[in-house]
């Protein structure tokens, strides 16, 4: 049985393209040996003599050399060349992909297979310098490259031309008079032979984000699809809008994947000044090249400018805060897409999935975890590699991580009160627990769809604390951020009120950007000094105040966090504002059953319930002599216990009056001398 002939194998571009540079080179020698061999009694072919002969008189012309290449003698070399061009077309999609993406012509073309066919066969180098006749020319000129492909004194490499603005050919200057070496970009070269790899130069800036499985509430299918129709006639920019640690980018490579792409997501913060135009242009070449969207993250991702350097991929996205925008360009469809909030029963499956001990926890505990911190699935991921014990030490975790978000806008207060420790009326006790009730369950509510239909706006929780200083306003919003298991922030009024019109809107909108995805309780103390009455309008500057005072209160209305608002002068507040609030506590002075309450626990705590009891009678007449605020009351005993550490003494009578003292004078009040003996005379 007689075998078949095998089938000669097709080479591959890398020995294609080689074959096809030197052919032609092969042709355009024998080209001038035919013209140094001119003449009856000419000098030996090939000497110097010939070769000057040649010159001096012109021979060497494009044309002539066109009409030569027609005849018969060199008809065959020239067959063989056509021959491996239809191999190299056929061979070359990655040629042609590269001249389609990036716009190359044909003359373009060859420069970059000239420049690939150097790279790959070192031996061409004696080649192009015998064609130059210069020695040291052992490399690609752009001269040698339009004679050998024919395209005459046309220059290709032009500043506007493709392989200089995406850099896909390097010129590298050889010195004054001397031509510049043309080399193939590195990265180009591996990948036209199939090679993917990340270009050196974003190599410490980027990395490929792997596509996870999304959440549900994602809709990324959904998302995919809009753009699919905004990519057939623009180029989209996407600004991918949650806080830290939500899944943006988890997000943006879902629905890049949709797409048919990859994500390459690169660090903006992390590129010099100086090196940020070639990043830029790097990255694009890198997402053309390897088809995959771009992915800018850093703080500055949303204000660095895009240099106007090249055309951007057709799909790009910006990771940002609320309230962060990019730079506008008129070549890119800008569109926000903002990160939903995983539902409660994703969340709880995100923690069993990154938690291998969550199944074991206290189901109180984790539905108090999942209820109170609204994560995404990155800081659940980081909170996991902790391998938290318990879901109240992941919660512990979760707060932890999220504290530095606020930076300077914000001030963390301790919270070690509980609601026993909060000396009030029974009417506001139960107020605050309302408020703390909703603050536990709103999570839930707000996932019902007729909930959120009827309430697209107002998702938030805020209460207005009023009352006079030292009622117990600060002390009530640290027993409810306690109590929810949350850390409280005292908003600094500096932070946020600014002279400049529209600056304190902006200010507060930043803080409560940052803060709805901390799962934190904020208290503004002075609330009237944000929300205050607005003004009749007498000239620009009233008009601009009411401006800001709109602003503001849109702001507050848009934000669904936990907000409480203290303040002293609840007339001062604006109406419109009061009245959209649910939750508005008055905290009065206490009565004197309320004094004798905060008397005896606090001297009971602090000189002990021995020496409280040996008071008890004091403490009522005291109680019932003196009008002071709860606040007036801890510093009097504060000053009282101090004066009996100084004197060496346990507390006495002597020293809670000389407390009272220092307290009323701050107000210019005395103590009535009648009041003060029978306090003194109570005591015995």
């Amino acid at each position: 049985m007689t075998m078949p002939a095998p089938v000669a194998a097709i080479p591959d571009l890398a020995d294609l393209v080689p074959l096809r540079v030197r052919l032609r080179a092969q042709r355009r020698v024998a080209w001038l040996r035919s013209l140094w061999s001119r003449g009856s009694g000419a000098p030996a072919p090939g000497t110097a003599h010939a070769e000057i002969d040649a010159i001096l008189e012109g021979w060497d012309d494009a044309e002539a050399e066109r009409r030569w290449q027609s005849d018969g003698a060199v008809r065959a070399l020239g067959e063989e060349i056509d021959r491996v061009d239809s191999l190299v077309a056929e061979r070359g999609s990655r040629l042609a992909r590269l001249a389609t993406v990036f716009g190359l012509d044909t003359a373009e073309s060859d420069y970059v297979q000239v420049c690939l066919a150097a790279a790959l066969d070192a031996s061409l180098g004696r080649v192009f310098a015998y064609l130059e006749n210069h020695a040291s020319r052992a490399y690609p000129t752009e001269a040698l490259v339009a004679r050998l492909f024919g395209h005459g004194l046309h220059r290709v490499l032009l500043p506007e031309s493709p392989l200089r603005r995406w850099e896909l050919i390097q010129a590298t200057p050889m010195g004054p008079g001397e031509p510049d070496v043309l080399s193939c970009d590195p990265l180009v070269r591996d990948w036209l032979l199939g090679d993917h790899r990340l270009d050196e130069v974003l190599v410490p800036l980027a990395r490929i984000q792997p596509t996870l499985e999304p959440l549900e509430g994602w809709r990324v299918e959904e998302t995919a699809q809009r753009l699919r129709a905004t990519l057939e006639t623009a180029r989209a920019r996407v600004c991918v809008v949650g806080p830290p640690g939500s899944g943006r980018r988890t997000l943006a490579a879902g629905v890049a994947a949709s797409l048919g792409l990859s994500l390459l997501v690169i660090d903006v913060d992390a590129v010099p000044d100086e090196d940020w135009r070639r990043v830029f242009l790097r990255a694009h070449r890198q997402a053309f090249l390897d088809g995959c969207a771009l992915a800018w993250v850093g703080e500055s991702a949303h204000t660095r400018r895009w240099p106007d350097v090249v055309t951007p991929f057709p799909l790009q996205f910006v990771i940002a805060e609320a309230g962060e925008t990019p730079v506008s360009r008129g070549d890119l469809i800008d569109q926000v897409m903002e990160v939903p909030a995983p539902a409660l029963a994703e969340r709880r499956s995100l923690w069993r999935m990154h938690v291998a001990t969550a199944s074991s926890w206290s189901e109180p505990e984790l539905a108090a975890l999942i209820s109170n911190h609204q994560v995404g699935p990155g800081e659940i991921a980081a909170v996991a590699a902790r391998v938290p014990a318990t879901a109240a030490e992941a919660a512990a975790l979760v707060r932890e991580s999220s504290r530095h978000r606020l930076g300077d806008l914000a001030r963390g207060v301790e919270c070690p009160f509980t609601v026993d420790d909060l000396v009030a009326p029974e009417p506001l006790r139960t107020a605050l627990a309302d408020f703390v009730f909703e603050a536990r369950e709103r999570a839930a509510f707000w996932e019902q769809p007729a909930a959120r239909r009827l309430f697209p706006q107002g998702r938030g929780l805020f209460a207005l604390f009023t009352g006079t200083p030292g009622t117990g306003k600060t002390m009530a919003a640290q027993v409810v951020a306690a109590d929810l298991g949350l850390d409280l922030f005292r908003i600094s009024l500096a932070t946020v009120v600014s002279k400049y019109v529209g600056e304190t809107a902006k200010n507060l909108y930043r803080i409560l950007a940052r803060a709805e995805a901390m799962d934190c309780v904020l208290l503004f103390d002075e609330a009237d000094a944000l929300f205050g009455k607005r003004t009749e309008i007498k000239d620009a500057h009233d008009r601009f105040a009411n401006t800001d005072t709109n602003y503001l209160l849109q702001a507050i209305e848009a934000y669904r966090g936990i907000a409480i608002l203290a303040t002293n002068k609840k007339s001062n507040m604006d109406p419109a504002f009061t009245r959209r609030l649910r939750h508005v506590l008055e905290f009065a002075r206490p009565d004197a059953t309320l004094r004798q309450r905060l008397w005896e626990r606090l001297i009971g705590e602090l000189a002990g319930l021995e020496q409280a009891a040996s008071l008890a009678r004091a403490i009522a007449a005291l109680a019932a002599a003196t009008d002071m605020s709860g606040g007036q009351i801890k510093f009097a005993v504060l000053g009282a216990l101090f004066a009996a550490r100084r004197d060496g003494t346990p507390l006495t009578v002597r020293h809670l009056l000389y407390g009272v003292d220092r307290e009323l004078t701050k107000e210019g009040r005395a103590f009535p001398e009648r009041e003060r003996e029978r306090v003194a005379g109570a005591a015995h």
